[in-house]
């Protein structure tokens, strides 16, 4: 990298060229010096390179230098740019139009190169303080996320191991919700919050004693209610957030075992009425819970379990669901036979 490359970069506007010449020789000593004559030229070289710093003339013809700065604060990529507007006037009105536009100084002309180097050394280093701040919140800010996605798929997958010892089923459960998503057209933002709440369906067996989880027989109709509780205990675990993420977790938590037709638990909810998250979930997991092997039962054929998903299409499950998953079942099978493979408690 050349010198001047690792130079920070000032980018001089004004419409005399006999100003950007006295900028240039104050300013290239240290830093690398872009210039434009004219605001259209100004604005095409901010957005172009995005400078460090900009020394901004206010009286020119056209596009004068309010009119710049107003544009350059109103783009993503320029607003946080420092702007200090070089002028000969002098009225208090004009340096509080400018500060109101966003402007961080002025420098009155004629200049002196003391105070222009002076001026421009104190803004980059407020500008580079900025920025090191912005960029030390943003990477803490993704590593808090990072720790509450896992510590949301850990307590999911805890939770599987009360009735399955491999945990694999918030796993394939999980992604069967993202191609079902995906197919009715969900954006990328929200599959992925659906990916990452998912795991947290069965939070609530935490709750429900291992003698109901793990019984090898039918359930008595107590046991069948205390089961039942779990969706509720699972809302109460996770609790009511504004976070988005642990959000759309409780709501799956409290409705995969809603039933279109408005038959199952714990609310009776009916039609669209039970949140599409809900929906979503309730063929992902049963579908996931018939090819499974269990306590109680030995894995379904795969294509057993699609004729049960289409069977049930109108009374367990929205309708529309169902031709989504039935339509995408070549990725579902794809997704089951890259996870079949069984994990152990020390891989949590």
């Amino acid at each position: 990298m050349s010198k001047n490359a690792s130079r920070q970069t000032v980018l001089v506007v004004d419409d005399s060229a006999d100003n950007i010449a006295v900028f240039s020789k104050i300013l290239s000593e240290k830093y690398r010096v872009k210039a434009a004559k004219n605001g259209a030229k100004a604005l095409q070289i901010a957005f172009a390179t995005v400078p460090d710093i900009i020394l901004l003339d206010i009286m020119m013809p056209g596009i004068d230098g309010y009119e710049i700065c107003r544009q350059l604060k109103k783009d993503s990529r320029t607003q946080k740019i420092p702007i200090i507007f070089v002028t000969a006037k002098d009225e208090i009105e004009d340096e509080t139009k400018g500060f109101e536009l966003g402007a961080v100084d002025y420098i009155a002309k004629p200049v002196s190169p003391s105070i222009v180097l002076a001026r421009v050394k104190t803004h980059l280093q407020l500008y580079d303080n900025s920025r090191e701040l912005e960029n030390a919140v943003l990477s803490r800010t993704k590593e808090l996320a990072q720790s509450q996605l896992e510590i949301i798929r850990r307590l999911g997958r805890a939770a599987e191991y009360k009735d399955n010892e491999t945990g694999m089923h918030v796993i394939r459960m999980s992604y069967y919700s993202c191609v079902i998503a995906r197919s009715i057209g969900m954006d990328d933002a929200t599959i992925d919050l659906l990916l990452n709440a998912t795991p947290m369906h069965d939070v609530g067996k935490i709750g429900i004693s291992d003698s109901i989880l793990l019984k090898a027989g039918k359930l008595t109709e107590q046991e069948r209610e205390e089961m039942e509780k779990h969706c509720e205990f699972g809302a109460e675990i996770i609790g009511e957030h504004d976070d988005k993420l642990l959000k759309l977790a409780r709501s799956v938590a409290l409705t995969h075992h809603e039933k279109w037709d408005g038959s199952g638990y714990p609310k009776g909810l009916k039609g669209t009425d039970i949140p599409i998250e809900g929906r979503i979930v309730a063929i992902a997991d049963v579908f996931d819970a018939l090819t499974s092997r269990r306590s109680y039962k030995e894995p379904w054929p795969i294509d057993k379990a699609i004729s049960f998903i289409e069977e049930q299409a109108g009374r367990h499950f929205d309708p529309e669901l169902v031709a989504a998953f039935i339509n995408n079942i070549s990725k579902v099978i794809k997704i089951y036979e890259k996870n079949r493979e069984e994990c152990h408690v020390k891989d949590i």
